[in-house]
This record gives C-alpha cells, structure tokens and sequence, in this order.
C-alpha cells in the first residue's frame, strides 16, 4: 500500500526547497499515525546526529528535517523512497541495520543529500517510530523512469490477466469488485504537497488499484479447491507484476521529488 516513507520522502523534500512549512510536513505524516517520534539507530549515529539512542525516549520529527538542512549538500536533499522485498532490494543502502530493518517494514525514506535514512515502525498504540541511520554511499537509482515504470505496470497488468486466463484460475468470484473497492477505502489518503505533477499521482493510484486487485487475487481460492501447483503458478504470474507495483511508486516519488526540488 502507500507508505509513511513516500510521505515523509516527498513532503522533506517539498521542505527543503520552500514549498512547505515544518507542520505541513507532519500533518501529511497522520493518516499513517496519530504521532510520530525519532531516534538514533545507535549511539554511533546518535554522537554525530545529537538524536536520542534507541533506548530513550524519542524526538520530534522537526528535528529530522532540521538535521537534513543542516547535513544537505549542495545538489539537493535527493529524496527517495526505497520499497525493499525479497529478491529486490534496489536503492537500498548499508549500512547492515539499516538494511534489516528496512526489509522487515517494508520500506525506508533516503535523504541520500543529507547521508540520512530513515525507517519507521509502529512501538505503541498511535505511535510511529523513525529511527534514523547515516548512510555514505548511496546506490545510484535503479528503477526505471515514471514514463517506463507506468508502461511497464500497464502492460504486466495485461500480461498476468492473460496468463490467469490460460492457467484457468482466473475465475469470476461473487463479491470481488466489492472486496477490492472495501480496500481501496480502508487504505490511508495521503496527501501531496501544492506544484506535485499530474503524472505521479495517476501512477500512484494506478499502483494502489493494481495492489488491491494483487491481494484478491492472491486470496482467491474458495474452498481450497486450486491444486497446489495451479496455486504456484498463479503466484507466479502475479509476482512480477508486484514488483513493478513498488518500481511505479518509487518512480513516481522520484519524478516528484525532481519536479518540488526545481521549483
């Protein structure tokens, strides 16, 4: 689904270049949590980020942006957002930590300009969680661009229906178009900052329409009644189209990240 590092990656960056006041910032952040705290990942990072280690109490989210204006380099905050699965872990980072920590949530939020990423967690009823590591190489972004990553999902989208068609497990199921409306409105409503392109945006839905549709189709087995191998198979003819999922939505983060830092 959208994710907290999206926002947090878009809205810094929105920040940085002047678009967007420090509450703009957190209020985009509270469809994903009612509050939000920071901290170090370690008491390394905590000495060069004056963050409080993982074992205090944490800090405003403020004072995230505050460090990524203070560390940002000349080029810009270069935002990113990295969605990390198994079998796909690109843009991510080392160090080690951050790295397991962004593949257990899912997700992490790269100021690549500031050397800072951040990785959030939920640690109690309403509370999310960044916690902050320093990165110093950054791998150069290795999803395709907005226009290839939307045709890409367009055609996957095409390729899996054909591919269930002739796997005989894409069959009709009562209730199905009602299931993935109910998810698409239980999902969390992101907002996006004033001068965000038309372009991103359409591809974000598009990802989240194809998501939704992703986890009905993933559900879809009445009774028990697929075999185990036409289960295998349908899993993978979905797989590939899960992947360009998350390349659409990184791209589109990317193209907006560009267009807000150019404003």
């Amino acid at each position: 689904m959208p994710c907290a590092s999206a926002s947090l990656a878009v809205w810094s960056a929105a920040w940085l270049a002047g678009s967007a006041a420090a509450d703009d910032v957190l209020d985009a952040l509270t469809p994903w949590s009612e509050a939000h705290d920071l901290v170090a990942a370690d008491a390394a990072t905590a000495a060069v980020t004056d963050l409080p280690t993982p074992d205090r109490a944490g800090t405003g989210l403020t004072v995230l942006l505050a460090l990524a204006r203070k560390r940002c380099s000349p080029t810009g905050p270069d935002a990113r957002v990295v969605l990390p699965a198994a079998g796909d872990v690109r843009g991510l980072p080392g160090p080690d930590a951050l790295r397991t920590a962004a593949m257990e949530a899912g997700e992490c939020a790269v100021l690549a300009g500031a050397g800072l990423a951040a990785v959030p967690a939920p640690v109690a009823d309403g509370v999310l969680r960044w916690t902050v590591h320093l990165v110093d190489d950054v791998p150069p972004a290795a999803h395709p661009s907005l226009p290839d990553a939307e045709h890409e999902l367009r055609s996957l989208v095409r390729d899996a229906a054909d591919t269930l068609a002739a796997l005989d497990v894409a069959r009709p199921r009562r209730g199905v178009r009602e299931e993935i409306a109910d998810s698409l409105r239980r999902r969390p409503r992101p907002t996006w900052p004033t001068g965000t392109p038309p372009r991103p945006l359409r591809v974000l839905q598009h990802a989240d329409e194809v998501e939704a549709i992703l986890l009905a189709a993933s559900g879809d087995d009445p009774g028990g009644a697929m075999s185990s191998s036409a289960a295998l198979a349908r899993n993978d003819a979905l797989r590939p189209l899960a992947t360009a999922v998350r390349g659409a939505r990184v791209a589109a983060v990317a193209e907006t990240v560009r267009v807000l830092s150019a404003a």
